[in-house]
């Protein structure tokens, strides 16, 4: 195999990486009725007139299975962490004690779940078009070598590794729906 495929086989490898690490930061903010501080990942809260995210402002920490508790580190930031955190719509209402914000995870009902799953299964399926496209363009450059003076035999075991790549990286989307869907519909 030639260093130009072997090439092109790396972006797409690379780029099918990326597609599951989204897919993963996805998935973790899905709530599936249990404390995840996770849930929080992406909210940006106004510090000194600059959007920063929560976890540069505030210790966020379970302490159950219903519950996350944010402690701002300076008592000023408790406000803006609760205006932040209401605009996010995550469906949570945060409770201000006055030295910490509290969330309380309510229990799912069967058609919310059955909707996460519906949601889950949608983020899944951005995933494998996002790997399709991957291998695609990885195709098409490898094809394009064969203008090139590239052997045909060469061009096929690129595209062969390709595939195997694509199947891997969908397999790992598979496994992981799987995985958040059990855990959405456990009770």
């Amino acid at each position: 195999m030639t260093d130009d495929i072997q090439l092109f086989i790396d972006e797409a490898r690379s780029q099918m990486s990326k597609s599951i690490e989204r897919l993963e930061g996805e998935l973790a903010k899905v709530r599936a009725g249990k404390a995840n501080p996770s849930i929080l990942n992406g909210i940006l809260v106004d510090y000194f007139d600059n959007p920063t995210p929560l976890n540069q402002v505030a210790n966020i920490s379970t302490t159950d299975a219903k519950t996350i508790v944010v402690q701002p580190w300076e008592k000023g930031m408790l406000e803006p962490i609760e205006k932040a955190i209401t605009a996010s719509n995550i469906g949570l209402n945060p409770q201000n004690d006055g030295t910490l914000i509290r969330l309380i995870i309510p229990p799912l009902t069967e058609e919310r779940r059955l909707q996460l799953v519906k949601d889950i299964k949608n983020l899944a399926e951005e995933a494998r078009i996002s790997i399709r496209n991957a291998r695609r363009e990885a195709n098409d450059s490898i094809k394009k070598l064969s203008n090139d003076g590239v052997a045909e035999d060469q061009i096929k075991e690129g595209e062969g590794v390709t595939q195997k790549l694509t199947n891997e990286f969908t397999d790992k989307v598979e496994k992981y729906l799987k995985i958040k869907e059990e855990e959405i519909m456990t009770v």
